[in-house]
């Protein structure tokens, strides 16, 4: 029989029987921990919503898949990567699977993103706000290579008729206001009205970029190394090296920490029987970084992507993986890269808030609204 002082061993010895369960304390300082974001306010997917230590004390507590008491209800908790393939193999509700968005034609995605990144990198200053303004205002020019109605005229207002706006609009979210980055609240269509898949991708484009640039501005040898790729390929499919950058600044800080799934039909986790509609959460952030699995987990190496078979590592899933991947991985790939190298080629990252240890353990946090970076002209 398991239950709350079930220890790992036990679990590697492959006896049966009920899930473990956490304890009354464990539950409510997990659930404590969860409820935090909703009366913080923080852009959504900047933070987990289950600190590294709670997770970590779990696991060393239970080993295997636990069932804790969320502020919703029962969750089982993955903490083991041996249960990572079968989460992402789940057809179960909540994974966002659907068609891979259409890419735009390259020579347009360059052009438009290099247009709206040179007010970007001709400043001295970047922040968030700016990047939210460029990147609707990209959006809105891309619209018709992907069907999506007339393009607008660079510069022109970011109303509710844009991309972005109308992608957003679908979504019941905001769209940023580039005149002063107010937002404005449009009715949800309704549940019968589903997200166009871009949506997601520029929700996190902004933020991603931003933290790219902030960490190779700690690191200067690899900011010198991305801007001289930049300066040389103008395809943003071919610059690799700031590919793996905008993938690791993802690994360290992933658009969505937490991955959650509701099974459809009944599922077995470790010999342990569950009924349908299990809420599964895989703490995605805390995977990425643990220590125990991940060499160097707390620190910005973008050169372990180019080990052959990275993109598929469990480990590291700034994307997810099968069913539940992101749809819209390659396009929002494909921006972030191509606005970083825009900037890059224009500007030196010379001075960032907050700074950062290029050495030491990177902060598990790094809320977008409080980087700022200094350029200076090349």
């Amino acid at each position: 029989m398991t239950g709350p002082g079930t220890t790992r061993g036990a679990v590697a010895r492959g006896q049966r029987g009920p899930s473990p369960r956490a304890g009354r304390a464990e539950s409510v300082r997990f659930a404590a921990t969860r409820a935090l974001p909703f009366f913080v306010r923080s852009v959504p997917g900047t933070r987990p919503a289950f600190p590294a230590e709670v997770l970590r004390e779990l696991r060393d507590r239970h080993g295997a898949p636990v069932l804790v008491q969320d502020i919703s209800g029962p969750v089982l908790v993955l903490l083991d990567r041996r249960e990572m393939q079968q989460f992402y193999d789940l057809p179960g509700a909540g994974a966002p699977g659907g068609a891979a968005p259409a890419l735009p034609p390259a020579e347009g995605l360059r052009t438009v993103l290099a247009e709206e990144a040179r007010p970007l990198a001709s400043a001295t200053t970047l922040e968030l706000v700016r990047l939210r303004q460029a990147v609707a205002r990209a959006a809105r020019r891309l619209a018709p290579a992907a069907g999506a109605g007339p393009a607008a005229p660079p510069g022109g207002p970011a109303g509710a008729t844009s991309l972005l706006g109308r992608l957003l609009h679908r979504r019941g979210q905001h769209e940023p206001d580039p005149a002063g980055d107010r937002p404005e609240r449009h009715p949800h269509p309704g549940p019968g009205c589903p997200a166009h898949p871009w949506a997601p991708v520029l929700d996190s484009v902004p933020a991603t970029v931003l933290r790219t640039l902030l960490l190779l501005g700690a690191h200067p040898a690899e900011q010198a190394a991305a801007a001289a790729e930049a300066a040389a390929r103008t395809d943003p499919h071919a610059l690799a090296r700031l590919q793996a950058c905008v993938r690791e600044a993802l690994r360290l800080y992933p658009a969505v920490p937490d991955l959650v799934r509701t099974t459809r039909t009944e599922t077995v986790w470790r010999g342990v029987h569950h009924p349908a509609g299990t809420r599964v959460l895989l703490p995605a952030h805390f995977h990425q970084r643990d220590p125990e699995q991940v060499p160097a987990a707390h620190v910005f190496v973008p050169g372990r992507w180019k080990t052959p078979g990275a993109e598929e590592d469990l480990r590291m899933a700034p994307f997810g993986h099968g069913p539940g991947r992101c749809p819209g991985d390659r396009l929002g790939l494909l921006i972030t890269t191509a606005l970083c190298a825009e900037v890059l080629r224009r500007s030196r990252i010379t001075g960032i808030r907050p700074v950062l240890d290029p050495h030491g353990p990177l902060p598990a946090v790094l809320d977008p609204r409080g980087i700022r970076l200094t350029l200076t002209r090349r």
